[in-house]
């Protein structure tokens, strides 16, 4: 329950989402993530530290070896995603 209270979180997904091809920096991430306050971003990227995903370096924010996993696990959700929006495709009027 504890992960996933921590992905509910808004934006900690989005945050894991973009660190997906390497490391970002706190201005590259905010940019990245979209419309997230430079508050909220830092909460989010302390919680994800503290967790253990991801991890700052001389490149900025990356994903740490769980954080790699869990992007891994995470991709069939990502391929049902495609599915379910094809679907929703065929479906519209």
């Amino acid at each position: 329950m504890a992960l996933l209270e921590l992905l509910g979180q808004k934006w900690a997904l989005r945050i894991l989402w973009e660190l997906r091809d390497g490391a970002l920096s706190s201005r590259a991430l905010r940019t990245a993530a979209g419309n997230i306050s430079p508050t909220v971003l830092q909460a989010r990227v302390n919680d994800l530290r503290d967790a253990g995903l991801i991890v700052l370096g001389d490149q900025g924010y990356s994903l740490t070896l769980l954080g790699v996993e869990l992007q891994g696990a995470f991709a069939p959700l990502y391929q049902f995603a495609g599915r379910w929006a094809d679907a929703l495709k065929q479906d519209a009027p």
